[in-house]
C-alpha cells in the first residue's frame, strides 16, 4: 500500500496533449480555459536535447501553458529487450531526464513493455452513438498476425532488464526532481504474438513500484487500462495514492480480451467517483482525457489518430470540468 491518508484538495490540472508548435490544438486548448500542457514531439529528431525542450518550454510559456508533461520516449526497444546498444538508450534517458529538471518539466511518461508492439487496436472506426466512432481491441484478431520479431524473451528476463533500467534511472530522476510515471501495457495482457508484458495488474504494478521506493518512481493512472484489467477504479486510486503522477481519463467496455473505448459519460466506470478518488489522495497533478470517439461528420487531419481528434476532447474537457464543479 502506497496510500498515505487525504491531503488538503487542491486543483487537478486539466489538459490534453498538444505538438511542440502551435496549432489548432493549442487555440482549442486555450479556448477551452486550459493552462497545462503535455507535448508529444511526434517524431522530431533528438527531441530530448536541452535546446529543443527548451524552446518548447517558452513556447508553451509564451502562450500561457505551463508544460508539465513530456508524453514521449526516446528508443528504448534494445533496453526492453535487454540487447547490446541498451546502456546507449539508457543514457539518453538521463540526458532529457537532467534537461526536463533544468527547465522545471516535472513529468515524464513512459511505457516498458508495450515498446516492442506499441499501443494496439484491431478496429479504428467502430460505430457508436449518433454515428460517432470508437477504437477496440480483439486479442483473437490481433493474435492471427504470428510471433513478434522480438518473441522468445522470457518475462524473467523483461523482469531484470526493468530492474537495470530502474536502478540506472530512478536515481537520475531524484536529483532533476522529475516524476517517472510509468504507463501500463495498452491492452493489459500477455503474451501478445508471442511477446510477454509485465504491466499487465495491479499486482504487477505494486512488484514494480516496490524495486525503488522513490517518491519519484510512480504511476501513469490510465483509467481504461485499469478497468480492463477488472480494477475497482477508486480503490486501485486510493491504494496507489501518492504514487499517482499523471492521469489518463478514460473509460472502456469489456475486458483484457477484448474492449471498445466509451464516451466518457457513457462506460462502465462511475467517473464521479474516480474524480472524487483523486481528490480525496489529494491528486493535484496533470490529468488529460485520452482515446476520444471521433464524431460524426469530424474532418479527418492527417496528425489526427483515431482516439485524437478534437471534437470527443472538447466534450470530455467539458465534462471533466462538470465532474470537478
Amino acid at each position: 500500500m502506497f496510500y498515505k491518508g487525504p491531503k488538503d484538495v487542491q486543483p487537478m490540472d486539466l489538459s490534453v496533449m498538444m505538438p511542440p508548435r502551435p496549432d489548432s490544438r493549442w487555440r482549442m486548448a486555450k479556448q477551452l480555459g486550459l493552462d497545462t500542457a503535455v507535448v508529444r514531439f511526434y517524431g522530431e529528431d533528438e527531441w530530448w536535447n536541452f535546446d529543443t525542450l527548451a524552446r518548447a518550454k517558452t513556447r508553451f510559456a509564451d502562450h500561457g501553458f505551463s508544460l508539465d508533461v513530456v508524453e514521449d520516449r526516446p528508443p528504448m526497444q534494445e533496453t526492453v529487450l535487454g540487447r547490446p546498444g541498451r546502456d546507449e538508450e539508457i543514457q539518453t534517458v538521463k540526458t532529457m531526464l537532467r534537461n526536463m529538471g533544468r527547465l522545471d518539466i516535472g513529468c515524464y511518461c513512459w511505457v516498458w513493455t508495450e515498446l516492442p508492439l506499441g499501443v494496439l487496436r484491431t478496429s479504428d472506426a467502430k460505430p457508436d452513438r449518433g454515428g460517432s466512432t470508437v477504437t477496440g481491441y480483439d486479442h483473437a484478431v490481433m493474435q492471427r498476425g504470428g510471433d513478434h520479431p522480438a518473441a522468445g524473451i522470457t518475462e524473467a528476463e523483461l523482469w531484470e532488464n526493468l530492474q537495470y533500467f530502474l536502478d540506472e534511472v530512478v536515481p537520475v530522476a531524484e536529483d532533476a526532481g522529475v516524476d517517472l510515471a510509468l504507463h501500463p501495457d495498452d491492452p493489459p495482457i500477455s503474451p501478445i504474438r508471442g511477446m510477454p508484458r509485465i504491466v499487465t495488474s495491479v499486482d504487477q504494478y505494486e512488484r514494480i513500484l516496490s524495486l525503488h521506493e522513490s517518491p519519484r518512481h510512480g504511476v501513469t493512472f490510465c483509467q481504461g487500462n485499469f478497468a480492463a484489467m477488472g480494477a475497482d477504479i477508486p480503490s486501485t486510486i486510493s491504494q496507489f495514492g501518492d504514487r499517482i503522477h499523471f492521469v489518463h481519463f478514460r473509460d472502456v467496455r469489456g475486458g483484457p480480451e477484448q474492449f471498445d473505448e466509451t464516451w466518457h459519460d457513457d462506460g462502465p466506470t462511475d467517473m464521479q467517483a474516480a474524480i472524487d478518488a483523486y481528490k480525496h489522495i489529494g491528486f493535484d497533478g496533470p490529468i488529460r482525457p485520452d482515446h476520444v470517439p471521433r464524431l460524426a461528420g469530424e474532418a479527418e487531419r492527417d496528425d489526427a489518430m483515431p482516439g485524437y481528434t478534437d471534437g470527443g476532447r472538447y466534450f470530455a474537457i467539458g465534462y471533466m470540468k462538470g465532474l470537478l464543479e
